[in-house]
């Protein structure tokens, strides 16, 4: 059935994992920007910054240096996964069976379902306890549940509504983002206590830049899942892949900075130093602010979330697309795991959240370096998209045993080198906890997968050819 572009009457989104045609196509790659730019900026962005010195022991330089290094590499990796939405017209995980087959693919699936709940309970936690500070009155708990409610109806109405949040929600960041960065700077005794520490060590380093990689490859399991209403021509994928970079680096980095300077300053209570700082009438305007941007970024995992959950069902339920209705049962089931999380963990945020930062270093990386090899390096873009929700796979299959194999083996590379507070391995204990699991992580899927490449092209051409997206579901309304 033709599908009609969307009117103010058909505001809520319609589709869910099914590719978009062309006619559907819509929006700028200037609006990525924004998404990408206020989905950073935010109270756990900030306290991510302050992991710096509070956990890995660095200084105000060595601290600054990490955070920039690893925003800017990181975000490379991340910005790339854009391209693909315009190109094949799908969510991120759906082109993952591209790389590891309809069933192969479950495995990051699930995956990545864990990894919004955490977002979300991350962000969760630090939105309450920063709301709470201005208005006691109501506990952390209440707060909690206040700003779940809020990102559930912005996740529920869809995709437009997410683009529309992130370019207001983008205008109040930098208003806020700039407010705090003056009151801070322009405090003496703030960048004093700052500029006087300048310790440095190699772990610490490492840690810290590895985090800001971190910080930007999480988004690589859907980045696509915003760019596959964006038109297909190829000016338009580069200016998407560029948009998405820069909003992402410079929405995570600027606050980063700013809370390698706190985390000096205040040690590890980043939030009440900062109201101390800016004082009573302009920290409430500034967290209260704050806290509407995680709407915004909660909104975008929950919209994550029931996409994967899809995703997941339709695997075993090919003919399966959920109403809208539907959805919004979708997207509540893992907003309560999450609020539960969040409700668990607030007493000891700092410890468990730099623990979840580590995991998913240790799962996502060999993946997204699979994803990219496969996209720009093997196939070139050239993917059949029906095969993607056909009922065995297409012409990729259940399984593709050759990336599990890579991949398991890049996640077992990876264990001698990790260094957590439950576990560290031999090689990241003999170099004093500097963990580079993630760099292993990276070389060895990028490597493996190439090899594996080379060898399957040995055997025959690939039978893919270059499809536009089209109307490869039947259509839902």
């Amino acid at each position: 059935m033709h599908r009609r572009p969307p009117t103010p009457a058909r505001f809520v989104e319609g589709r869910t994992i099914e590719a978009v045609p062309e006619d559907e196509r819509r929006g700028r790659p200037r609006d990525l920007f924004a998404l990408w730019f206020a989905a950073n900026i935010s109270p756990l962005t900030l306290v991510s910054g302050t992991l710096a010195p509070v956990v890995f022991g660095l200084g105000l330089r060595p601290g600054l240096a990490a955070v920039l290094l690893g925003n800017l590499a990181g975000g490379f990796l991340m910005a790339l996964h854009a391209a693909q939405g315009p190109r094949l017209g799908v969510p991120q995980l759906i082109q993952s069976r591209g790389q590891f087959g309809s069933h192969g693919a479950l495995l990051v699936t699930v995956l990545v379902v864990f990894m919004y709940a955490g977002w979300f309970a991350s962000n969760l936690v630090v939105a309450g306890q920063a709301l709470h500070r201005v208005v006691p009155a109501l506990s952390v708990p209440a707060w909690l549940v206040v700003c779940a409610v809020a990102g559930l109806v912005v996740a529920t109405v869809g995709y437009d509504l997410i683009h529309r949040v992130g370019r207001w929600a983008t205008v109040l960041a930098l208003l806020l983002l700039a407010l705090c960065a003056v009151r801070v700077l322009t405090t003496p005794d703030v960048l004093q206590r700052a500029a006087a520490q300048d310790d440095c060590t190699l772990a610490g380093f490492v840690g810290m830049a590895a985090t800001g990689v971190l910080l930007q490859i999480a988004y690589a399991p859907y980045v696509s899942d915003y760019t596959r209403y964006m038109p297909s021509d190829a000016a338009g994928r580069r200016a998407t892949l560029w948009c998405t970079y820069w909003g992402c680096v410079l929405g995570s980095a600027l606050p980063m900075l700013l809370g390698v300077v706190m985390g000096l300053a205040v040690a590890d209570d980043t939030i009440s130093g900062l109201a101390a700082v800016l004082g009573p009438a302009p920290s409430a305007v500034v967290l209260f602010g704050f806290a509407a941007v995680v709407v915004h970024i909660n909104s975008m995992n929950l919209y994550g979330t029931a996409l994967c959950l899809v995703t997941a069902v339709q695997t075993f339920r090919h003919r399966w697309l959920p109403g809208r209705a539907a959805r919004a049962l979708l997207i509540a089931a893992p907003l309560a795991v999450s609020l539960t999380m969040a409700l668990a963990f607030q007493d000891t945020f700092l410890a468990s959240y730099t623990d979840f930062l580590s995991v998913l270093q240790y799962v996502l990386i060999p993946w997204t370096a699979i994803n990219l090899v496969d996209f720009y390096l093997v196939r070139r873009g050239a993917y059949d998209v029906a095969s993607f929700f056909a009922p065995a796979g297409g012409i990729y299959g259940r399984y593709q045993a050759s990336a599990l194999l890579v991949y398991a083996a890049s996640f077992a590379l990876q264990v001698p080198f990790m260094h957590t507070s439950a576990y560290t391995g031999p090689v990241a204990r003999a170099l004093g906890g500097t963990d580079l699991a993630w760099a292993v992580g990276l070389v060895s899927a990028t490597i493996g997968y190439g090899v594996v490449a080379q060898l399957r092209a040995r055997r025959g051409p690939c039978p893919e050819a270059v499809k536009a997206p089209q109307e490869t579901r039947r259509s839902h309304h």
